[in-house]
């Protein structure tokens, strides 16, 4: 009998030991390693290149399905997706040098996207599967003060950065938009940093990075006060689309086929509380708050390791080069069907 409790009390043991180890914090450091993989640089861009927008997006499923801020893919003044639309994927060692670090470019198309919510759902073309992805965590488990990291590609910093902090703060409704739940952070995010994920200890996303506020309304300036969007509501949304994703918590679903529909439910609000444009055509997390609303603010001409205009314009430019090309090859054809 005695033998037989010992071995209940060792497996006991056994069990809270792989249990404590499994619930194990991971270093910020592990934590870009399993996730930065699946996040990625978003561009868009008008058709002729003289608007633009980037921001940051993770990858959700493994046959190309990422998620992203609305307000980094659709246009502010029309309310409708760029016509150009590109998704940067993570070298395998980031160098500083857009031209290496931003090489694996994949045209994308918006599948659907929410305004008010500020969330957008883009397919990758190429049939680039399995890609590597970032899982959906259970927000509704997040508490304040749990430890959390951003990872994306703030304007004047580097790409793929990461930053840390804490869950600062909860607000359900924020700017009075039913349903958008949000977290506060003191993780350093700034413009660019729009539709990447805050990651728990885990390395699960538990929250969509969306808004920053800089200044309040009487002009002081405002520091580390950014928002992030729960991922329980993206999980939500993303359901209300008809799509399965890689979430914790469960299985992985299954990539199903690339070329299955996914029902487009743009927002009927034509506008986002949290978005902005600066006149240069740049785009990322905008200066936003609670109560009272907090005024937007532009950021110094400073320079920065990558720069958005240039890349828009060279996009758009290598885009009419090749368009030109093939019209020229289609009008030789024809010359020479005529001629024969």
């Amino acid at each position: 009998m005695a033998i037989i409790q010992r071995l209940f009390c060792i497996l006991a043991v056994v069990i809270l030991w792989s249990a404590a180890v499994q619930a194990a914090d991971l270093t910020p450091q592990q934590i870009y390693a399993g996730a930065s993989p699946g996040v990625v640089m978003v561009m868009g861009h008008s058709s002729g290149g003289e608007r633009g927008s980037a921001g940051t997006g993770s990858i959700i499923r493994g046959d190309g399905l990422v998620l992203t801020n609305a307000h980094v893919v659709v246009e502010e003044r029309t309310s409708k997706p760029y016509p150009r639309l590109f998704v940067y994927l993570k070298p395998n060692r980031v160098t500083g040098d857009p031209t290496t670090d931003l090489s694996r470019g994949v045209k994308a198309t918006v599948l659907a996207f929410s305004q008010p919510l500020d969330l957008a759902l883009l397919k990758l073309e190429g049939g680039l599967a399995p890609l590597p992805v970032v899982e959906l965590g259970d927000s509704g488990k997040v508490q304040i003060g749990d430890r959390v990291v951003a990872i994306g590609h703030p304007e004047q910093g580097g790409l793929w950065t990461l930053t840390t902090g804490v869950i600062s703060a909860e607000f359900e409704n924020f700017n009075k938009v039913k349903g958008k739940h949000v977290f506060q952070t003191e993780t350093g995010l700034n413009r660019g940093n729009s539709g990447g994920p805050l990651l728990d200890s885990q390395g699960q996303m538990i929250g969509v990075n969306t808004a920053i506020a800089r200044l309040a309304s009487d002009g002081m300036p405002i520091t580390s006060i950014s928002f992030s969007l729960e991922s329980g509501v993206a999980r939500t949304w993303l359901r209300e689309q008809g799509v399965t994703f890689a979430q914790a918590g469960g299985p992985t679903e299954s990539p199903v086929s690339s070329t299955q529909p996914v029902p487009v439910k743009p927002s009927a609000a034509p506008s986002s509380p949290s978005r902005t444009t600066t006149a240069s055509g740049s785009s990322g997390p905008t200066a936003s708050a609670q109560a009272p609303s907090v005024p937007q603010i532009q950021p110094p001409p400073q320079a920065r390791p990558y720069n958005l205009d240039r890349l828009v314009s060279e996009r758009a430019r290598a885009e009419a080069d090749m368009e030109d090309m093939i019209k020229e090859s289609r009008e030789a054809i024809r010359e020479r069907a005529r001629r024969r």
